[in-house]
């Protein structure tokens, strides 16, 4: 179906088949419906966070706080934006970091790919913009690691540009408001879901607006029970007026989690240990661990000293299994991880020569950014 409000100035929703047959707005909230925007903003300004970002229009620092704030919690986020940015006081001295730097710092945010992809931003700004991000949204859309939403809110945010900052909170908002059933986790749903914003924009004042339905999403109309009884716009909301709220939005069941089972071997040698880079296109790329065996299912001591890639590893050395810990349960967002590490001491001669193997102090343990899973071991063993 096709929503039009049949009054003075119509508004037009050009999406079919996505909103719900029984969507529908009635006369005497109308005029509510349409001062969305103004509602929301007022809303904002009594009620909005504190938040250093939004305290400036410098696009280094509101692209910096919106990739740490991907996939992570405004409380989990804001040490790592005030740290980078004492680090880092500017673009220039960010693209003059080395990787290690960046994922160290990142370090317990993971989706570790988007400081790599930040620390490659930086450089081609530097080397084809002249260190100066672009001003609008086609131009920064066209930097490499820099997606449609964060173009759109270096846009909106720095430099006042009409475009919509569609995050998850945006969806849920407006797939109540509104009352659409098209899942947002579907890829027609960014190019559905910013029409609808932009329907609703404050045009005047569009950075505003769009921190006010970021905001609004993020602290009263919250995933489970939202604050509806101080919504100041409920009386024109569809899931509120209908009783729909739980069934909206729309998510597509996602796939089961893979399961992994990692066996991390800590060698002791006279006070040094062994890290390894990880380099394929896996979890974690460019973090430091532990040798590593990967094996199908849980497996034991014997198993371990009977392994192939074990055997191999070690087949100069002789070595002492001290100490095992059970494996330890870590949830990513498409695997669930189950680590165990083995204490082994080297008795008597040297690993399999691997360049790739590199043998340290483990006094310089703190020094090396690894993955949340083994920062949690180093810290429990006093090893960092």
């Amino acid at each position: 179906m096709v929503l039009v409000f049949r009054t003075a100035n119509l508004v037009k929703f050009p999406f079919k088949k996505t909103f719900s047959a029984e969507t529908k707005l009635f006369e005497n909230n109308f005029v509510q419906f349409m001062c969305f925007s103004t509602q929301l903003i007022q809303w904002y300004r009594q009620n909005k966070r504190n938040l250093p970002w939004r305290e400036t229009t410098d696009p280094y620092r509101i692209w910096l706080s919106e990739i740490i704030l991907q996939q992570t919690r405004v409380e989990q986020g804001l040490p790592y934006f005030l740290k980078y940015v004492q680090t880092y006081p500017n673009l220039s001295d960010f693209a003059k970091a080395n990787e290690d730097e960046i994922l160290k710092y990142w370090q317990g945010l993971g989706y570790y790919s988007r400081a790599r992809n930040m620390l490659n931003t930086a450089k081609q700004i530097i080397k084809f913009h002249n260190g100066k991000f672009p001003e609008n949204y086609a131009a920064l859309i066209q930097l490499k690691g820099i997606g449609p939403y964060t173009a759109a809110a270096i846009a909106s945010f720095a430099f006042n540009e009409k475009v919509a900052v569609v995050d998850g909170n945006v969806f849920r908002v407006l797939s109540r408001f509104l009352g659409i059933y098209e899942p947002i986790n579907n890829s027609a749903a960014r190019k559905l879901f910013t029409k609808a914003a932009l329907e609703l924009m404050n045009k005047k004042n569009p950075a505003e607006f769009n921190q006010a339905i970021m905001e609004f999403g993020a602290t009263l109309c919250k995933p489970a029970k939202p604050d509806c009884s101080n919504c100041p716009i409920s009386s024109a909301c569809f899931a509120f007026s209908k009783n729909k709220i739980a069934e909206l939005p729309v998510k597509i069941v996602k796939p089961i989690k893979r399961i992994r089972y990692f066996n991390y071997l800590h060698l002791n040698d006279s006070g040094n240990t062994f890290f390894k880079k990880r380099e394929s296109k896996d979890i974690w790329q460019g973090l430091y661990e532990f040798p590593l065996i990967e094996t199908p299912k849980t497996i034991n001591q014997d198993e371990l000293l009977e392994h192939p890639d074990f055997k191999k590893l070690v087949q100069k050395a002789k070595i002492k299994i001290t100490n095992w810990h059970s494996a330890k349960k870590h949830i990513l967002s498409h695997q669930i991880i189950y680590a165990r590490f083995w204490q082994i001491e080297m008795v008597k001669g040297n690993l399999k020569q691997d360049k790739a193997i590199i043998k340290i102090s483990e006094e310089r343990l703190a020094e090396y950014p690894v993955p949340r899973i083994l920062d949690i071991y180093l810290k429990n063993n006093n090893l960092v």
